[in-house]
């Protein structure tokens, strides 16, 4: 073990004199960075069961303002004594996730009903109005819960919609294919505040008189649709890399349009395309914060305005850096997870490691 340590160390930090020296210059600038963040976050730090007073004497970072005010930061404007609910159904969104990335429910006769007595789980929940719930409207929602809901509203409607988009750019059917090009390049050509704006205050201007639309349905409706035109773009640069040959094998074997297109090149597909796939989802968790425009408190959102208390203002560092960690949590959680996919992938094609 002690060999293989030392060995990776001579290959990748020290394996020439430049390297080495660059190496010795890095390990000094990371010592300096680190022991003064070390310093202000740990050492000379107020813990978050600290005071405001404490906070004011102390020299280093107040975590005091995350334990007094993660409620709201978590929560946004949804009420206080019923909060309990929005915690529930955020536990019931993570469990929901964690059994739909594991191999067991990689099926649709589990994935699809999973999710769907979930959603109606966490609706409940979050709505009330049924089992003596208070009714909470979705103008309250907000924090967490709001940007999870946007997040899976985005990823759910919107990756289904970007398989038939870049499925209906490569038809053979010329009608098909310039819809397609024209939904794409319309709505890829315009910025997301836009398409937030035209689902709030454009859209209910063309439905009948007396009927409405619940404008966070409107809302997800929309981020999901601008969601899918980038990624179908992605996916069509998948399926352009399928080999020829694919196509020309379920010719020989007499196998229909979705046949060939569901069993053999889009798998495939989505093999070659899954960095990139990966990458405008967890962009789309970072969208969520766009619908500040149009006045939903998601969780950064939350935060700005609980960092208006003037008690707490001045340590709106500490807020952010906790919001950043959980972003940072869940991009490099989906990505680790993407890289596992991955390698699952590659060993079923390859499974006795023939290069």
């Amino acid at each position: 073990m002690q060999n293989s340590v030392v060995f990776w160390l001579r290959r990748h930090l020290f394996s020439s004199i430049a390297q080495s020296v660059l190496t010795l210059l890095l390990l000094i600038v990371l010592a300096l960075v680190g022991s003064t963040i070390l310093r202000w976050a740990v050492i000379d730090a107020v813990g978050f069961s600290g005071t405001a007073e404490q906070c004011r004497a102390a020299a280093g970072a107040c975590w005091a303002v995350i334990g007094e005010k993660y409620r709201p930061i978590l929560f946004g404007l949804y009420p206080y004594d019923e909060q309990w609910r929005a915690a529930l159904a955020v536990l019931v969104w993570f469990v929901t996730v964690g059994l739909s990335l594991s191999p067991i429910c990689w099926h649709s006769r589990l994935l699809w009903p999973l999710w769907i007595v979930s959603l109606v789980v966490m609706s409940v929940l979050m709505s009330g109005g049924v089992f003596g719930l208070p009714a909470v409207s979705s103008a309250d929602w907000g924090g967490l819960p709001l940007t999870l809901l946007l997040f899976s509203g985005t990823v759910i409607i919107g990756m289904p919609v970007s398989v038939v988009l870049a499925l209906g750019r490569r038809s053979p059917l010329p009608f098909l294919r310039g819809l397609s090009v024209v939904f794409i390049e319309g709505l890829r050509g315009v910025p997301l505040i836009t398409i937030l704006f035209v689902a709030v205050n454009v859209f209910p201007l063309f439905l009948p008189a007396g009927m409405e639309v619940n404008k966070l349905l409107r809302v997800i409706i929309g981020i999901a649709l601008f969601f899918a035109c980038y990624q179908a773009e992605v996916i069509r640069g998948g399926l352009q890399a399928v080999p020829r040959g694919q196509y020309e094998a379920a010719a020989v074997l007499n196998l229909g349009y979705w046949h060939t297109t569901t069993k053999i090149v889009l798998p495939q597909a989505l093999r070659i395309c899954l960095p990139a796939v990966t990458n405008h989802i967890i962009a789309a968790m970072k969208n969520s914060s766009f619908v500040i425009i149009i006045g939903l408190f998601d969780v950064l959102t939350a935060t700005t305005a609980v960092m208006q208390d003037p008690v707490w203002r001045r340590y709106y560092i500490e807020t952010y850096v906790f919001i950043a960690c959980l972003y940072l949590l869940f991009g490099f959680s989906l990505s680790r997870y993407a890289v596992w996919v991955e390698g699952r992938i590659d060993e079923r094609r390859n499974p006795e490691g023939v290069s």
